[in-house]
């Protein structure tokens, strides 16, 4: 018998708005987190793409410059952990709004009043503690509101926003920089950071009922010995791209580049980044397990890259640079999504405590990294600094491999104690 338009919508039709209107929800919830992550982001990548601006502006020197580079990702190791805790206390939603207004006065207060290095240190201290606590807030975000099946591509998608605003530091050199000055730059980082924290979704509980479902959760095991060891796998990958993105435009104008075409080509490399982030977040979505080894890979691939960039330095190739430049940071910097879905889902139950003791070493990496690669510039050449790179991220493709291998064993033995 045929239905009568006035029965109304049937059952498949109210399930599948239902469907589509999820589907929005989440495409709006992840177009938060990366406007979050974006503008959160954005003060490292800005000195360190208009670092021949601020440096002539500040007065200081290579080596200063991966000194106050380094004090933002201290920051950033130092909050964490406690920025986990927290994350599982009130929420990933509430952590993100709360550090984005708070970005948002740092960044106006860099472009406003950083009249020294010491001063610009000091705030780039604090925009890293601000990362270090909204990063465990959006993975943990994503892990409760993304789809169980997309997850590899919600993760590919947010870590995106890393190299995004990295490309936006080297756009903002030809664009900002060299038109009305660099801390125009600054500016418009803090207007993105207000803007992206009323993007951010309201949460779902109440501050009551999250304390009181957090009261009443099982105590899930944290493998910290095989995470810790996947921390400083990390960390040597990151040592590696954060000295890169901190001298990069110095070194590509050292060898004959002009200053906005150097920031083009960060722009460039961040772009191959963006798109390496999310293509691997489909590939492990449809893959389901070894997500560590190609990891691993990519970053045995920015060895490569950073090998490039050394003969590109020595010899002034600046066609063999910029490849260089764009495998070393495009590749070899395309895996930070991946490690993190991989990290989440070995610990579904803890998702911003196990990012967090992992973003402990990524972070410390990424203070090591501009100081060391400063240091070898200062006393040594661009070329020298870019085979240093090249180790540590050949270690760091080593250790990967060594933690995944703990991190298995560790979950068979607590498969193995649970069914006994």
């Amino acid at each position: 018998m045929r239905r009568r338009a006035s029965d109304g919508p049937s059952s498949g039709q109210v399930e599948g708005r239902a469907r589509r209107e999820r589907a929005k929800g989440s495409r709006r919830d992840l177009g938060a987190v990366v406007l979050g992550t974006v503008a959160c982001g954005l003060p490292v990548y800005l000195v360190g793409t208009m670092a021949i601006q601020v440096r002539h502006s500040l007065r200081f020197g290579a080596a200063d410059l991966g000194l106050a580079i380094g004090a933002y990702y201290l920051g950033a190791a130092m909050s964490s952990v406690p920025g986990s805790w927290l994350a599982e206390a009130v929420g990933g939603a509430r952590v993100m709004r709360a550090i984005l207004i708070a970005s948002c006065a740092v960044q106006l207060t860099i472009a406003s009043a950083a009249s020294s290095w010491a001063l610009l240190s000091v705030l780039l201290f604090l925009a890293g503690a601000l990362s270090g606590i909204m990063n465990p807030g959006t993975n943990l975000f994503l892990a409760r509101r993304s789809a169980v099946d997309r997850q590899g591509l919600a993760f590919g998608i947010k870590q995106s926003a890393v190299p995004f605003a990295s490309l936006l530091g080297g756009l903002a050199v030809p664009a900002v920089a060299l038109s009305v000055g660099w801390r125009w730059a600054f500016a418009l980082g803090g207007a993105v950071a207000f803007g992206a924290s009323w993007a951010i979704p309201a949460s779902r509980t109440s501050l009551a009922e999250r304390r009181r479902r957090h009261r009443l959760q099982p105590r899930t095991e944290v493998h910290t010995a095989a995470l810790a060891v996947l921390a400083a796998g990390l960390g040597l990958g990151l040592l590696a791209t954060s000295g890169c993105l901190a001298f990069l435009v110095s070194s590509a104008v050292h060898i004959g580049y002009q200053k906005g075409t150097a920031g083009l080509v960060v722009a460039l490399a961040s772009v191959v980044a963006v798109v390496c982030r999310i293509a691997s977040g489909v590939r492990a979505d449809r893959r389901g397990a070894g997500h560590f080894r190609v990891i691993s890979t990519m970053m045995g691939i920015g060895v490569v890259g950073f090998a490039a960039l050394a003969a590109g330095a020595a010899l002034d190739d600046r066609l063999l640079f910029a490849a260089g430049a764009i495998v070393a940071l495009g590749i070899g910097w395309g895996w930070n999504g991946l490690f993190n879905f991989a990290v989440v889902r070995s610990h579904a139950d803890t998702p911003a405590v196990a990012t967090g003791v992992t973003q402990v070493g990524g972070r410390l990496g990424g203070v090591f990294g501009p100081v060391l690669i400063g240091v070898v510039v200062a006393h040594g050449s661009y070329a020298d600094a870019w085979l240093v790179a090249a180790a540590a991220a050949l270690c760091g493709a080593v250790v990967t491999l060594a933690g995944a291998w703990l991190l298995r064993r560790a979950a068979r033995a607590s498969a193995a104690a649970f069914s006994a």
